[in-house]
């Protein structure tokens, strides 16, 4: 029963798309395969375990006697893979957000010396708020310019009131998720609380933050236009 519940769960999560707040959207396919195999395994047990029922003899059971007429039977530990099946069942947790957000440091992927191809066309153009913090603050905003790019993200607070825009970053699952932060400069919407997705458009500024969390920078988009969206069907970037 717990392998069927364990694959059920499984099966649940990736035919109904919840699966990408907790794992990269590529792993759709491994869980699929994975939750089959589960409840395949589950099923021949319990056909085998009906069929087998009824030739079992008493004394081939474990049972423990305790010397006074009772038996007892000891806690099967595979019982404790209930307990997140039935969360993801039945409270479906959310995608991380600014909770988790402000006690990470700011994660960014390039290095001082990355080449960054030019921004493809249009204006503005859209990019992640990952490829935005890696131009700003390793490109110095040299690919960046005076074009207008559009990002979209979660807001969380800062320091001394300033607002970021922030985006998860997943290699593999949401346990090694970091925090990638754009600090937002100028007019947002009244409604921008923390949690809340925008989209925003503005342009490369030299303004900075250091996170308190690891002393990375915070690069700075000046903000010229924001609106409040849905949260995407995939929260994260990787």
């Amino acid at each position: 029963m717990v392998l069927l519940l364990v694959g059920g769960t499984l099966l649940k999560i990736a035919l109904a798309g919840t699966y990408v707040r907790y794992v990269k959207v590529g792993l759709r396919g491994y869980l699929v395969a994975a939750g089959a195999v589960l409840v395949a395994v589950a099923l021949a047990s319990l056909v085998h375990t009906l069929w087998t029922a009824g030739s079992r003899r008493a004394g081939h059971d474990h049972d423990v006697d305790d010397g006074h007429g009772h038996s007892h039977r000891g806690f099967d530990p595979s019982w404790l893979l209930v307990a997140p099946a039935l969360a993801l069942l039945l409270i479906a947790p959310p995608a991380l957000g600014s909770y988790a957000a402000a006690r990470g440091g700011t994660a960014l992927a390039a290095g001082a010396d990355s080449d960054y191809p030019p921004l493809p066309d249009g204006d503005p153009v859209r990019i992640s708020v990952l490829d935005y913090a890696d131009r700003a603050v390793f490109g110095k905003g040299h690919t960046l310019g005076r074009r207008a790019v559009t990002l979209s993200g979660f807001v969380m607070a800062g320091d001394h009131g300033h607002r970021y825009l922030a985006r998860m970053v997943i290699t593999c699952c949401a346990a090694d998720a970091r925090p990638v932060k754009v600090g937002l400069a100028g007019d947002l919407p009244p409604d921008a609380a923390p949690d809340a997705w925008l989209e925003v458009t503005g342009t490369y500024t030299a303004q900075t933050d250091t996170d308190p969390v690891n002393g990375q920078p915070i690069p700075y988009l000046a903000v010229t236009s924001a609106r409040s969206i849905p949260a995407p069907a995939q929260p994260y970037e990787s």
